[in-house]
């Protein structure tokens, strides 16, 4: 379907790859950070279904692996589905049997505590076919789609674990898609639903986590269509419904942290510690669809 073209890229001291997908004309439906969460992701392809989107049309943006309980079959699942990829901070750990997850939480604070937990229980769960694959995974994907260069990253184009957060000041963006030589990048890692258009139209996507809530007090997880459009691709925000109580149930069973358990049920995270004041500032607020879907920039340059 895809034009396989593998570029050589040196990103943070790492020499890192780039599968480029040609160009592309058709919806694509955007998933970041399954999470070991096996009841979401069988609640996702059965909503692509729903939109008439193969999963070789689906693109995962890194982390299939983390809090929940199903690590194992989870990556398996997305493997043998063949997902979209790319490498998170977590496949690049993972494949190399390290001993964190090098999210980019800061030492000693819950969010690294807490992870010391669930990155041992999918370390546990890995297999070497696993850790091959991930290996394997590309760490950006390329394409185009009306008339945009598009870039699909983890973090940000720099570096795999970088936070960015829709609150940041708009040079931010800015510097991070030149970084990219992209008109649309879209990104993971950070969780939280947001697209950001800059006054210039260059655009930052991230359709939040798939296998956690987004902090807003609801135990919905997200996830988003990228469709072309007039001037560019066009991204339409979605939230998904799926069996929540089992998949915490899981992780309680596996002993794993009950904050992460209880946030899928509650929608809030166990820490805000990674989260800058105006995030922090929304906790607990049901996200609204409509003003998702209508979001330009708003941040101060």
């Amino acid at each position: 379907m895809y034009a396989d073209t593998r570029e050589a890229t040196e990103i943070s001291g790492q020499m890192s790859s780039t599968l480029s997908l040609g160009h592309i004309d058709e919806p694509l439906l955007i998933c970041g950070g399954a999470y070991g969460n096996l009841e979401a992701l069988e609640a996702l392809i059965l909503r692509a279904s729903d939109h008439g989107i193969p999963t070789d049309r689906i693109i995962h943006t890194g982390d299939v692996i983390a809090y929940c309980a199903d690590a194992r079959a989870t990556a398996e699942r997305v493997r043998r589905l063949g997902l979209l990829s790319i490498r998170g901070n977590v496949e690049d750990q993972l494949a190399e049997d390290a001993e964190d997850c090098a999210c980019g939480f800061h030492e000693g604070s819950a969010c690294d505590v807490l992870a010391r937990s669930w990155y041992a229980h999918a370390r546990g769960q890995m297999t070497l076919e696993l850790s091959a694959w991930m290996a394997a995974l590309p760490r950006h994907l390329t394409f185009s789609m009306a008339g945009k260069r598009v870039r699909v990253v983890h973090g940000s184009p720099g570096l795999v674990n970088r936070f960015m957060w829709e609150s940041l000041p708009s040079a931010d963006y800015a510097g991070e898609i030149g970084q990219a030589c992209a008109d649309v990048v879209v990104a993971g890692h950070t969780g939280l639903p947001f697209t950001r258009t800059l006054p210039d139209g260059r655009v930052w996507h991230n359709s939040g986590g798939l296998g956690m809530v987004a902090n807003d007090g609801t135990p919905r997880v997200w996830y988003a269509l990228m469709s072309p459009g007039r001037s560019g691709p066009e991204f339409t925000h979605f939230a998904l419904d799926y069996d929540h109580a089992l998949a915490a149930s899981k992780m309680r069973k596996a002993g794993l942290p009950e904050g992460y358990a209880s946030a899928l049920e509650t929608g809030l995270w166990p820490s805000l510690d990674i989260l800058p004041e105006e995030e922090k500032s929304r906790t607990g607020q049901p996200i609204d669809l409509s003003e998702l879907n209508g979001q330009t920039d708003q941040a101060a340059a």
